[in-house]
């Protein structure tokens, strides 16, 4: 018979995923596991949908067998079996995937529904990384005939008819001789496969069994032991999420984990619950390390995996989580659900919303009491999600803003360490009425603004805001715990003055108003407003602004791709205390308009930079300077 190539540059491919995929050679026997337990998914699912009769539950399970002498490990399963066309498909299309053309015919669309534990494609592959020849004979549901294909790996692989009692599949592996150091030798241990299987497969929900000695009493002579090869079943059969928690190791979740949802790192928690009466519902969920790489792109969806009593209906149902909570990965298992309850259904489904609520709820407990009790830990997950959950207060119109607001952490001036907003209010000194805050790019140049400049002198903490979404989110805050949350940049912002010092300010204000009337005009509708200020120190001018948006708003919305641009309502106030602020009296005296009229540009474009904004036009700003250099 003519062997076939494999598609999809296979050679390649293939040596790539045998060399390159999996650091750890066991794994082949967990994908092949994995992919002989999807089989069975398929079959028990058809029988239950399409009311198939004669397959029974309990009859359903996975066979290992073992023979040192011809060197070969089946992996045999009596589940849905493959036709010759699917053997070609899912076995010469490397990462085709037979399971994924089952689940989209099961509902019309890929990728919606059944999610099985493995998929034939890249993790079958992996089993030529402990053997130079594959058998697969497979018997498909329905079918009086079987066929066999057969490949030594990279030079393709052929397919023919064979013989097989019933249906399903036998994958006999042969396992490469001992070359130097490649020594598989090991995969042909009974007891080192049985231990494999007790790693990664003890939860299949289908028995695995394979012939083990085992020493037992002589019949006749009870003092005496005896070894005898009898058939045992390696795995316990209980999915993961239905053990109790105080039966399950660290390592156990890990594993679970990171074969389950392909990631490399262990979560940073696990939470496992169980839930009985109005919603009644087993969960194992995860909070991963670090976000996927697609996390904050329109690619990444959002969902745990469904099941109903015990089979997989949904791969990612997003009505599981709220958008803010998005990056929990896991499962939620539950009884009360039909096992035909499409996406549509699911909708408007009050016992999936009674869980989804439930869900919510114990993700922000699990987050509130690893913010109190491990704060670095705490720390570690805000840096890779926090931004999520500043979105989340900022999203839909400040909703959800009373449930998140306690999770934020804020890097503040104190310690230049992120703090919560209850340390925050906690550390207020006496009289402050405000949290105060300050945006820009970084810690450090927020340090250098003008405006930060006062109260960092007299110890008042600051909120350090560097995310773009930082400002939006505790607008739609406005305050926490009665105190109202003020830029340092905003006109909201009040220096703590006696009474006295508040009436001499009055008094310079009106003294000074021609001269600040005329640079407000000189600027020609740049600014609404020249001002005299208090908040100063060592500079001699910043900008402020009036009404909502402020400049790091007005920075954050105009780089969105968008026809209409905002503007803040900008105000230049000056340093009564700075030199620069006799000149500009005494031009103004001395009715050196040109002169007034040059400096107010220069100073307001001076403001721009400060803030970390482009100049109108930088040209015209260096020849001023050069003017003003050469008088």
């Amino acid at each position: 018979m003519a062997k076939k190539q494999f598609k999809a540059e296979s050679k390649r491919l293939l040596d790539m995923m045998i060399h390159s995929i999996y650091s750890q050679r066991e794994i082949f026997l967990r994908e092949l596991i994995s992919n002989a337990s999807d089989a069975l998914d398929k079959l028990y699912y058809k029988a239950l949908t399409e009311h198939i009769d004669g397959i029974d539950r309990e009859d359903l399970g996975i066979r290992l067998a073992v023979d040192k002498q011809a060197r070969t490990v089946t992996v045999s399963d009596n589940g849905i079996g493959m036709t010759r066309e699917e053997l070609e498909q899912n076995l010469g299309t490397i990462a085709g995937s037979g399971t994924r053309a089952f689940r989209g015919e099961m509902t019309g669309q890929p990728d919606e529904t059944m999610e099985m534990i493995g998929q034939f494609g890249v993790g079958f592959y992996s089993a030529f990384m402990v053997a130079d020849h594959i058998e697969v004979t497979s018997r498909a549901l329905g079918s009086e005939q079987a066929y066999c294909w057969v490949s030594d790996g990279v030079d393709g692989f052929t397919v023919s008819p064979a013989e097989k009692e019933d249906r399903g599949t036998d994958i006999v592996l042969h396992i490469r001789p001992v070359q130097g150091e490649d020594n598989c030798d090991e995969f042909l241990e009974d007891y080192r496969l049985a231990g494999i299987v007790r790693k990664y497969s003890d939860y299949i929900r289908y028995p695995i069994r394979m012939n083990m000695p085992t020493s037992r009493p002589k019949a006749d002579k009870p003092d005496e032991y005896e070894t005898v090869t009898e058939e045992q079943t390696l795995n316990s059969m209980v999915p993961l999420w239905r053990k109790n928690k105080n039966e399950v190791k660290p390592e156990e979740y890990n594993e679970f984990y990171k074969n389950k949802f392909f990631d490399f790192t262990d979560p940073l928690r696990v939470i496992h619950s169980h839930t009985e009466g109005a919603a009644t519902y087993h969960a194992l969920l995860f909070i991963p390390a670090r976000k996927p790489f697609n996390y904050y792109s329109r690619e990444y969806e959002k969902g745990l995996q469904l099941y109903a009593s015990g089979v997989l209906i949904m791969d990612k149902c997003a009505d599981l989580l709220p958008d803010y909570f998005s990056f929990v990965r896991g499962l939620v298992d539950s009884q009360d659900l039909s096992l035909n309850i499409s996406r549509e259904m699911l909708q408007h489904d009050e016992q999936l919303k009674r869980i989804a609520a439930h869900i919510e709820k114990k993700i922000h407990t699990e987050l509130t009491a690893m913010l109190q009790n491990d704060r670095e830990k705490y720390e570690a997950f805000y840096k890779e999600f926090g931004l999520q959950l500043k979105y989340g207060v900022y999203g839909e119109y400040g909703l959800h803003k009373d449930r998140l607001k306690d999770l934020l952490l804020f890097t503040s001036s104190y310690e230049d360490k992120p703090v919560t907003l209850a340390e925050y209010v906690s550390r207020m000194k006496d009289g402050q009425k405000a949290i105060y805050y300050a945006c820009g790019e970084t810690v450090e140049k927020i340090r250098r603004l003008p405006q930060t400049e006062w109260l960092l002198d007299r110890g008042y903490e600051l909120l350090m805001l560097t995310e773009d979404v930082d400002e939006f989110t505790v607008k739609a805050l406005h305050d926490w715990d009665g105190k109202e949350f003020v830029s340092a940049s905003s006109e909201k912002f009040e220096t703590p003055e006696t009474d006295e010092e508040k009436e001499q300010a009055k008094k310079q204000e009106e003294d000074n108003k021609p001269l600040t009337d005329f640079l407000t005009g000189a600027l020609g509708g740049k600014v609404k407003a020249v001002r005299l200020s208090r908040r100063l120190k060592s500079h001699p001018v910043c900008l402020s602004t009036e009404g909502e948006v402020t400049l790091e708003m007005e920075k954050v919305l105009n780089s969105l791709p968008a026809d209409h641009k905002v503007h803040a309502e900008r105000v230049l106030e000056i340093n009564t205390g700075h030199a620069l602020f006799e000149k500009l009296r005494a031009l103004y005296a001395a009715d050196d308009k040109e002169t007034l009229t040059a400096y107010a540009d220069l100073l307001y474009q001076q403001a721009l930079l400060m803030e970390g904004m482009p100049i109108d036009d930088p040209v015209e700003f260096s020849n001023r300077i050069c003017g003003l250099m050469v008088r």
